[in-house]
């Protein structure tokens, strides 16, 4: 699926190369495919895959690509859902050129730890990691720190995480190149860190970490967090959502862009690791849940750490489909994973290139079906009696209360709950992480009765009391299985829809909107709108501001693809 190659396009090639050498611009279709496939969504065709090795580097393929008048889409680790960092499809008007940032690793600890700066391959593990011997912790640690998402993904998106207190990743603080409506390439520090005047100076001293504390600006007009969250959470009688992708006050320069800015760094706080306790609850009722949610959110010393929620199809399948996923986080830990998806991914493009689809899918499918359980014996039990799950995290200063709490809450009541040890608590999570992935394997591997999946990620207002979803039966018939979970005291939800084979998906999935629009709830709520969602007013208006000519990442949210957000020709 490369892009026929013009001279005018061959001559970028050649300038490329001379950049960051030969063997990081990758043309052939089978090393490319892992840059220009997304992991649910999105896939199109690329004249090039470009790696540079330096922040300087990444300032020169810039300015050669700008000066070529070719599309640029900027991608770290590619884990998004929504294909928000590949191209899609291949109408459009102009070539693509993806410049992967995967080789600009750096994770720089400022501020004696309470601050990160990350480079453009910073991966949530990797500083999770950095930050582990100072006692500290990043925005974000349960999820897709295990897949190896990129921070600076993370922050570009807007996206949420499990952490009830800290709400979207959001920094004002950030080192981007931005075409104006000139059509000149510019760099912005915004970062707070004096660093000279030129990309040629500013970049090379950045990833070297060549300044000092008396450089570093700590200004509190500018946030590195969203410091409002915490607060906004607590407000459980608001008629409005807790956050989502589009929300007005949390966009701000490289936080939200969704590639429509090149970002070399974000600026972020870090946050104090707190020891914790773990406690599960089941439930056949949902009200039993929702006073759980309204009573800790308000009424705890502190704040919950993490509240996830599981439906019992979703547990199920997740069980089934997810085991391999859980098996080799447990066994070998979050670092190993992105090679793992790496290397299934070379894998599946050789078989593709046969004419063969999923073949790993099926033989790791067959394979974990001989492996016994691994679950906790606790857990299963409450599979058997429960609907609904809640997987709840508190600091140890409040573990006393939420327990007296859910003596009494569920002393008269038919729902349960246990307080777990230390591997009971971790494989909770990490089972409710495994879910999130199920959905695909379980498509992949029944593709002779699944269409595909509809994947939505729902902000629902904070007031909701009515939060379990009950589709008409129009809908319903046209679905084999549906799996909620999601981050239950944010009121944030996963809905992943494995659609009948004939039925159709996009038809589907805006029935779903029509549902979603009457119940107040915003979407997408983490993810962002990639290429599947169209983004709502002030977000596009957004991303115009951002990017006069359209020239980075055009047609994210269903926005025009063509040069100054003009429309090509196959548009409406």
């Amino acid at each position: 699926m490369s892009a026929a190659v013009s001279p005018a396009g061959d001559a970028l090639l050649q300038t490329l190369r001379g950049i960051v050498g030969a063997a990081h611009v990758l043309t052939d279709d089978r090393r490319t495919r892992r840059f220009r496939k997304g992991q649910r969504f999105g896939e199109g065709p690329v004249l090039a895959v470009v790696q540079p090795g330096s922040l300087l580097e990444q300032w020169r393929v810039l300015e050669a690509a700008v000066a070529a008048d070719v599309i640029v889409i900027m991608q770290a680790a590619n884990t998004g859902l929504t294909g928000g960092s590949t191209p899609d499809g291949d109408d459009y008007d102009r070539q693509v050129l993806l410049i992967s940032t995967l080789r600009l690793t750096g994770v720089q600890v400022i501020n004696d730890g309470a601050q990160v700066v990350c480079l453009p391959g910073a991966t949530l593990d990797r500083l999770e990691q950095a930050l582990a011997p100072l006692g500290r912790e990043p925005h974000s640690v349960i999820g897709s720190s295990c897949i190896g998402a990129s921070v600076l993904g993370g922050v570009c998106n807007n996206s949420g995480g499990a952490l009830v207190r800290r709400g979207p990743a959001y920094t004002e603080l950030a080192l981007y190149a931005q075409v104006g409506a000139d059509g000149v390439l510019r760099l912005v520090n915004h970062l707070g860190i004096a660093l000279g005047q030129t990309p040629e100076e500013i970049l090379p001293r950045l990833q070297a970490g060549q300044y000092t504390s008396e450089d570093i600006v700590n200004d509190p007009a500018r946030a590195a967090s969203d410091h409002t969250y915490a607060a906004h959470v607590r407000d459980v009688d608001a008629a409005t959502p807790a956050r989502f992708n589009a929300d007005p006050a949390r966009l701000h320069e490289a936080s939200g862009s969704a590639g429509k800015l090149a970002v070399f760094a974000v600026r972020l706080d870090t946050f104090p690791k707190e020891r914790t306790e773990v406690f599960y609850i089941g439930s056949n009722d949902p009200d039993d849940l929702t006073a759980v949610r309204r009573h800790l959110l308000t009424a705890l010393p502190s704040l919950p750490v993490a509240g996830e929620y599981i439906h019992k199809d979703a547990y199920d399948i997740g069980e089934q489909y997810g085991k391999d996923t859980f098996l080799l986080i447990d066994r070998f830990g979050t670092a190993r994973v992105p090679r793992a998806f790496a290397l299934k991914s070379r894998v599946d493009a050789f078989f593709e290139g046969l004419g063969l689809r999923g073949v790993t899918d099926h033989v790791l499918q067959a394979l974990t079906r001989l492996l016994p359980s691994h679950l906790p014996r606790r857990m299963t039990a409450f599979r058997a009696r429960f609907e609904h799950h809640l997987l709840l995290r508190v600091a140890v200063d409040s573990a006393q209360a939420t327990r007296d709490f859910l003596q009494r809450h569920f002393d008269a009541r038919e729902g349960d709950w246990f307080h777990c040890d230390a591997e009971e608590g971790r494989k909770a999570f990490l089972h409710r992480f495994a879910i999130a992935g199920a959905a695909i394997r379980y498509r992949d591997v029944h593709r002779s009765t699944v269409e595909d999946i509809v994947a939505l990620d729902i902000a629902l207002r904070r007031d909701e009391r009515r939060w379990q979803e009950h589709l008409p039966e129009a809908l319903e018939s046209q679905i084999i299985a549906k799996l909620y979970y999601g981050h239950f005291f944010c009121h944030v939800f996963h809905q992943d829809y494995i659609v009948r084979k004939g039925a159709d998906p996009l038809t589907i999935e805006h029935a779903m909107w029509t549902l979603l629009d009457a119940r107040g709830a915003e979407y997408p709520a983490e993810h962002n709108v990639g290429h599947l969602y169209r983004a709502k007013p002030a977000l596009s208006g957004f991303y115009r501001q951002l990017d006069p000519t359209n020239q980075f990442n055009p047609g994210i949210g269903q926005t025009p693809k063509a040069k100054h957000w003009g429309r090509c020709a196959h548009e409406p």
